[in-house]
């Protein structure tokens, strides 16, 4: 083990537009593979890793609902975007040698193996990334949601919540007051009560009923993934008091 870390078993939160990169739609196999280096990292130091991915890239749900289109069928959509983001990065830490098992809320066993919370211990226990897709396989639950259950279920010591763009949570929009302040340390109950952009509400709670802190970090500096993964002091941390 090259250092040591407070965390033993990490849910990665990855966003869709993340893996975009410039472009801002679609996949974008650099930064796919940028992901998967720092990924392999994390798990070179013993670390156990579970990844959730957005699916916005491709498709969302609300922009989809908003334009007339069945709410639960615009979000089935969009979990169909996450499956694609997870194989494509599946793929990439494939390549770097990480064996690694997508799982799925929704069956589709020719692809991928169906979400069972003690096979996918087991396969962290083997030291086998963990790549949950599909959400959470129900319409109206946003992947946010999907990696604090999955957090809970398989009891994580900590969210990484990669952002696009932003170094941590900020007090306002860092793109729109350049006087915008970023917090170090925050609690759950101020996240909702501000309203702060770190996760929905339903996320939020889940992580604050379960106990489980959330690392807010700027995925475009390369290395920051392993940071967060091993504890050091990056971003913002949510409920780690």
């Amino acid at each position: 083990m090259a250092e040591q870390s407070k965390f033993k078993r990490v849910v990665l939160k990855l966003s869709g537009e993340a893996m975009a990169g410039e472009k801002g739609f679609g996949i974008d196999p650099d930064v796919v593979d940028s992901v998967a280096r720092q990924i392999k990292d994390v798990t070179e130091c013993g670390l156990q890793v579970a990844v959730v991915n957005g699916g916005g890239n491709i498709w969302r749900g609300l922009s989809g609902s908003s334009k007339g289109m069945d709410r639960a069928t615009a979000d089935y959509m969009g979990m169909l975007a996450t499956v694609i983001n997870s194989l494509a990065l599946q793929g990439a830490l494939e390549n770097l040698g990480v064996p690694t098992r997508v799982q799925t809320a929704i069956e589709m066993r020719q692809i991928a193996e169906t979400y069972i919370r003690r096979r996918a211990i087991r396969h962290m226990e083997k030291e086998r990334v963990v790549i949950f897709a599909a959400g959470t396989g129900n319409p109206y639950f946003s992947t946010d949601t999907t990696a604090a259950l999955r957090a809970a279920e398989i009891e994580a010591d900590a969210i990484l919540m990669a952002k696009k763009g932003v170094d941590g949570v900020y007090d306002s929009d860092p793109a729109k007051n350049p006087d915008a302040k970023m917090f170090e340390e925050l609690d759950y109950i101020e996240v909702i009560q501000r309203k702060l952009s770190v996760m929905d509400s339903t996320a939020i709670s889940l992580c604050m009923d379960n106990k489980i802190p959330i690392v807010v970090f700027n995925i475009d500096k390369p290395g920051n993934i392993l940071k967060a993964a091993l504890g050091q002091k990056i971003g913002t941390l949510v409920g780690g008091k």
